[in-house]
């Protein structure tokens, strides 16, 4: 062939080459529009855990996921499900009323776990404890025991008033908030004989004040038993290799704000979280589609839609525990969190470089297609690749920043980057294709980034588990050279008080973490198997 003929020949293939990329492209664009379109709107709600939407959003990628070829890999089909919190809810019927003023469950007082699910009324005197009388019994009175939940001293005192003929029990002027009290109902209690209430600083104002003329009160308590589970989706694609990768993203957001984790200051609004997370589960979709009709074959895949993110992880570290295949297969994981707003200026965060030896030589040799890239070694974020760190799998996480739609209504599929989004969908598909000729990834432990915010200046170094919800923060890792490590603290350990407050939930924790400033020592009371052990804490 002369050589005339044999440059029009490879000129003609690239042109016929990039003709056929330019249609991929535009087919790959056209399928993340629709997929974000749909997930980020309003007839999914939001995609709470739990909810309606959610399953329609499970439902919208298990589909997905069959028409692409996946093999289902979940429990039923390609569905897992897994229980969010179990335990009881204050049912409709349950009121309180102190001088003809009606007050709101839930949000001014709570049923106490033991009470009774009675109704009760009297004419209550201060200070007076009356048989056939509600009694009013002052929190700051008891002798509670620091290193202990309250409710076990609670629970003596209302039955002490139900064997003294009391027919109802208010606990009033506590510390502790409506959230801390609406926990409680979680644990178990053996019920008494009448109804007991918890009532908010608000209420225990009023009833502190000296009226002669006492209260008029009516009360009633009803419960109804609740179980809240969500729903992760997984698809495999089955090369016959000895390792696997695993790609995931959360579909799970925010709903109505229900959760108190929106950071909406207007009124009550559908959050469709088009960047958090329909853009990652759009980016999953379509490596799926990809991956399933192309060459890579040293690998199989899972494809894991993760709910439960947004509520502490809890898809994810599901996933870790009950894995459709052994953990030792899983070469490493791949996670997409908000990949929708690709800016040149921010360009494309690359987390988890140092959770594999492999990781650095191997991303020198991905093109970056044009964007900005910024590493961050640490396997550990405010995503799901952290459940896979913390199994010791080698893992990426990949994010194109925050913005002033995070969490809010605002975060809609009007605003998503797409052409961005090809773009970072592209350099994960070639990141992939470089680990074809890698053997099994090994898995090197990172530095901890320290928990920061500006309610706190100071920290114990600890990494808290997010999904636990029986009571304290539990220790899920102890940073080296922390305080927490220095002092004698372990991974399990379940922290119940911090200095002078009782730590019930991570709100409370974060609290009293807002307490203290560098150089201040304090104590620490940590549950360890069945025993109470207590630390010396400086920061």
């Amino acid at each position: 062939m002369k050589r005339t003929t044999w440059f029009l020949f490879l000129s003609l293939l690239a042109t016929i080459s990039s003709q056929a990329q330019k249609k991929a492209d535009r087919k790959t664009l056209g399928n993340l529009q629709a997929h974000v379109s749909y997930l980020a709107s309003d007839q999914l709600e939001g995609r709470r855990t739990g909810t309606p939407g959610e399953q329609l959003a499970a439902t919208y990628i298990a589909g997905q996921m069959k028409a692409e070829g996946l093999t289902p890999k979940g429990d039923s089909g390609y569905l897992q499900t897994f229980i969010v919190r179990e335990g009881r809810e204050i049912a409709g019927a349950t009121r309180l009323t102190i001088n003809k003023e009606s007050f709101t469950a839930g949000e001014q007082f709570v049923p106490l776990p033991f009470s009774a699910e009675k109704t009760a009324k009297g004419d209550v005197l201060p200070q007076v404890k009356e048989p056939d009388n509600i009694w009013l019994i002052d929190v700051q009175d008891l002798d509670l025991n620091p290193h202990a939940s309250p409710l076990e001293e609670y629970r003596k005192k209302a039955l002490e008033a139900a064997k003294n003929g009391a027919n109802g029990v208010i606990f009033f002027n506590s510390k502790d908030n409506v959230p801390t009290a609406l926990q409680w109902l979680d644990e178990n209690a053996k019920k008494l004989t009448i109804p007991a209430l918890w009532v908010n600083d608000a209420i225990s104002k009023k009833l502190k004040s000296d009226n002669a003329d006492g209260f008029q009160i009516s009360l009633q308590v009803a419960f109804k038993q609740t179980k809240r589970t969500g729903t992760n989706v997984i698809g495999y694609i089955d090369n016959d290799a000895l390792k696997t990768i695993v790609i995931g993203a959360h579909f799970d957001h925010l709903g109505y704000g229900e959760d108190h984790n929106s950071l909406n200051t207007g009124e009550k609004a559908i959050h469709n979280g088009a960047d958090d997370n329909a853009s990652g589960i759009a980016a999953l979709l379509e490596l799926g589609r990809l991956l399933k009709s192309g060459r890579f074959k040293s690998n199989n895949f899972i494809l894991v839609a993760f709910s439960g993110e947004e509520l502490g992880l809890f898809g994810s570290k599901y996933f870790t525990t009950h894995a459709p295949i052994p953990m030792e297969q899983v070469n490493c994981m791949i996670n997409m969190d908000m990949v929708g707003r690709l800016d040149a200026a921010k360009g494309l965060q690359i987390g988890g470089v140092g959770t594999s030896p492999a990781w650095g030589p191997l991303l020198q040799q991905v093109p970056a297609e044009g964007m900005k890239l910024t590493y961050d070694s640490s396997g550990v974020g405010p995503s799901d690749h952290t459940s896979f760190y913390r199994a010791k799998v080698p893992v990426l996480f990949f994010f194109t920043g925050s913005h002033a739609d995070y969490h809010k209504p605002t975060d809609d599929a009007d605003k998503i980057n797409y052409n961005g989004e090809l773009t970072v969908i592209k350099y994960i598909y070639h990141v992939i294709e470089r680990t074809e000729k890698q053997e099994k990834l090994a898995f090197t432990p990172t530095k901890e980034p320290q928990m920061s915010t500006a309610r706190f200046s100071v920290t114990l170094g600890i990494m808290p588990d997010y999904t636990y919800n029986k009571g304290g923060v539990r220790v899920d890792g102890v940073s080296d050279n922390r305080p927490a490590q220095k002092a004698g603290l372990l991974t399990g350990d379940v922290i119940v008080q911090l200095g002078k407050q009782n730590i019930t939930n991570l709100e409370a924790y974060m609290q009293a973490l807002g307490t203290f400033k560098k150089g201040d020592t304090t104590t620490v009371v940590v549950k360890r198997g069945n025993k109470q052990q207590q630390f010396k804490i400086q920061f």
